[in-house]
């Protein structure tokens, strides 16, 4: 035959309206299946130890190089495995922006606020310096400070795509964050008995340290309800730090990039960060109703899980290993930082 009908492998002929879901389909189906097995495996463990410790998350991304190590996708999984984790993260986290308030935020007052943002640079920055000190490469380097600073797996899936990071740079970083995410968590409550800390100081150290929002409300939990209110709220404004970050993030690497001419827009604000903030807009101007928040909340929860299972079906879990020491002391380590700034924060501020 032709070599002409048989074009190269880096491009995809679509010959007809149903070829491209036609092509992505095996892929986001598997995907799909390992990350509805993550789901289930953090069912289990919430059922028999009373709370999920491990994310479902961490589970889909681990169940994807597993299963990588064991078999290497054809032609036929691929399209749609990159498709989940990239196109279909980037849909996530933009519409990730519609479940923060920015109302609640600005319930903390000017110095509070300050007093966060803050914290995430210096933990941003710290944790980079860190990172590159240990010999990191400066994507995985940007992916661990990033994911300690604001707001652990979540950060570290936004912020990949914006400076294009490696899968196996992606995996390491959320593998062992996730792994600190937990001590964090049971840390919290310890530290806040151990110096003497309100509800209200508790919530604080909770907002600023722990990496997801569920597990801030397990770690300011033993402190009453006003340190879960005041965990939450924090955290949200921790979250909210995704979006200038990600900004500054992809104009760096665009200025980088791009050599001898101006940084493309699609470099310097990626589609889906301008949504994410666009949608953080409506929602504080409450355009969007309170009614779909649930439902939208769960289809991004969906979809993040089958972009990290996805991403766990592209990388090569020895190179994760290879990875493992340096990334694992550099996270130990950020995650040290951030707690003693949110100590210093805490001193300082006042909170009555």
């Amino acid at each position: 035959m032709s070599t002409a009908l048989h074009p190269a492998p880096t491009r995809l002929p679509f010959n007809g309206p149903l070829s491209l879901p036609a092509r992505l389909a095996p892929g986001v189906l598997l995907s799909a299946t390992v990350a509805a097995a993550a789901l289930g495996l953090q069912h289990v463990e919430a059922n028999l130890f009373g709370r999920a410790w491990v994310e479902g998350l961490v589970l889909a991304i681990l169940g994807g190089a597993v299963l990588r190590l064991f078999w290497t996708p054809s032609s036929l999984w691929t399209p749609g495995v990159a498709f989940s984790a990239k196109t279909l993260l980037e849909v996530a986290v933009a519409l990730l922006g519609a479940t923060v308030s920015g109302a609640a935020v600005m319930a903390l007052g000017p110095v509070m606020l300050l007093a966060v943002v803050g914290v995430v640079i210096l933990a941003v920055l710290g944790g980079y310096a860190l990172g590159r000190a240990f010999g990191l490469p400066p994507a995985m380097a940007l992916l661990v400070a990033c994911g300690n600073a604001i707001c652990g797996n979540s950060a570290i899936a936004a912020v990949a795509p914006v400076i294009e990071a490696e899968g196996e740079d992606v995996a390491a970083a959320i593998g062992f964050t996730a792994v600190l995410g937990i001590a964090v968590v049971l840390l919290v409550p310890a530290v806040g008995a151990l110096m003497g800390y309100d509800a209200t100081r508790v919530g604080v150290l909770a907002g600023l340290t722990v990496y997801a929002v569920p597990q801030v409300l397990a770690a300011a939990a033993p402190a009453g309800l006003a340190a879960i209110q005041t965990g939450a709220v924090v955290k949200l404004v921790r979250v909210l730090m995704l979006g200038p970050i990600c900004l500054t993030l992809g104009l760096m690497h665009s200025k980088k990039s791009e050599t001898g001419r101006g940084p493309k827009l699609h470099h310097m604000a990626p589609w889906f960060i301008l949504v994410f903030l666009a949608l953080l807009g409506l929602r504080s101007a409450g355009m969007i109703p309170e009614a779909v928040l649930p439902h939208l909340q769960s289809g991004v929860t969906a979809m993040t899980l089958i972009a990290m299972a996805a991403l766990g079906l592209t990388v090569d879990p020895r190179a994760v290993v290879r990875a493992g020491p340096r990334v694992a002391a550099v996270a130990a380590l950020s995650a040290l930082m951030i707690g003693a700034l949110a100590l210093i924060a805490i001193a300082v501020l006042p909170l009555g």
